[in-house]
């Protein structure tokens, strides 16, 4: 009999120090856990509340890490031993008696979500398949016109003389803001409430960029970056803009940017839902590393019948 052991950690330093080889093995599908050991660690005072972290060992072997952020979905490594999967939803039930979601490799997502179904009654639904790509040399593409430059503070002052042409005079401020905001939308079918908090936080970051033809065309950024590689998101480009190559010229110009400053790959996660962006992004030379799926939990509601 297998004995699985689960071990539960305060210290968010500690934490990592246990879990970071386990994680880096597959960096790709786990780079928003390092992300979030990162935030934990140099950013303790965002997090009102204590996370969960929690690994499973077996003979001081882990097998299975799982984290948690209040108001956040639970996030589940690539897990060797699906039986720790039932060790972490009653470890998990014991303090938090529900919750929001998970996103973990598929196999794993559709067996927690069956498990925590079974130990709570909350119903369960598929939010997004994910994909993730790992690049490592970028493969050439049609040239398209424009560049990439880097979107700065400075950029929102001096941006209406060098967009005379754009509409209203439009600053780097004035249209990050509506393209992050469409970015959620479409790509994460959320309603963005602080679009213009996130956008200032990305400026003030120096991580977003912009593929610029004449004027702004696409946008892209690096959102995370790991021991080893950095990660590619907010890629978007509006509508009247589309179908030129923009969005891949922006994103090979980002990738090799970032390679260049000597990161070893870089990583992105597409929706499975979206075959363009899963087509332009392995032209480029993505190539896809595993899959992920994110689950929503509903609250059930008991309904009162009357006679």
């Amino acid at each position: 009999m297998t004995l699985r052991k689960i071990n539960c950690f305060e210290d968010a330093s500690q934490f990592y120090e246990q879990v970071k080889d386990y994680l880096l093995n597959h960096e790709a599908l786990h780079n928003v856990q390092l992300a979030l050991c990162n935030n934990l660690i140099h950013n303790p005072q965002g997090f009102n509340e204590k996370p969960y972290l929690a690994t499973v060992e077996v003979d001081r072997d882990i097998i299975a890490v799982a984290m948690k952020t209040p108001r956040r979905k639970l996030l589940l490594s690539k897990i060797e031993d699906f039986g720790s999967i039932e060790a972490i939803a009653q470890d998990i039930h014991l303090t938090q008696k529900l919750l929001s979601g998970v996103n973990a490799p598929t196999a794993e997502a559709k067996a927690f979500v069956e498990a925590w179904h079974s130990l709570t009654g909350q119903s369960y639904h598929l939010k997004m398949a994910l994909r993730a790509f790992q690049l490592e040399q970028v493969q050439p593409i049609s040239k398209t016109t424009g560049n990439l430059r880097l979107a700065t503070q400075s950029d929102r002052k001096g941006a209406q003389q060098r967009l005379r042409s754009a509409p209203l005079g439009a600053s780097y401020r004035q249209f990050l803001i509506p393209w992050y905001a469409a970015f959620a939308l479409e790509a994460l079918g959320t309603v963005e409430s602080e679009a213009e908090r996130k956008v200032e936080h990305l400026l003030q970051r120096c991580i977003a960029y912009i593929w610029e033809d004449k004027i702004p065309v696409s946008m892209a950024c690096n959102v995370r970056v790991m021991p080893n590689g950095a990660a590619v998101s907010l890629v978007y480009t509006p509508p009247e803009h589309r179908r030129k190559g923009y969005a891949s010229a922006c994103v090979a110009a980002l990738s090799q940017t970032l390679l260049n400053q000597g990161h070893r790959y870089c990583f992105l996660f597409t929706d499975l839902a979206n075959p363009t962006s899963n087509y332009i992004y392995q032209a480029i030379g993505y190539q896809p590393v595993g899959d992920l799926s994110e689950y929503s939990f509903t609250e059930n509601k008991a309904v009162n019948v009357t006679a």
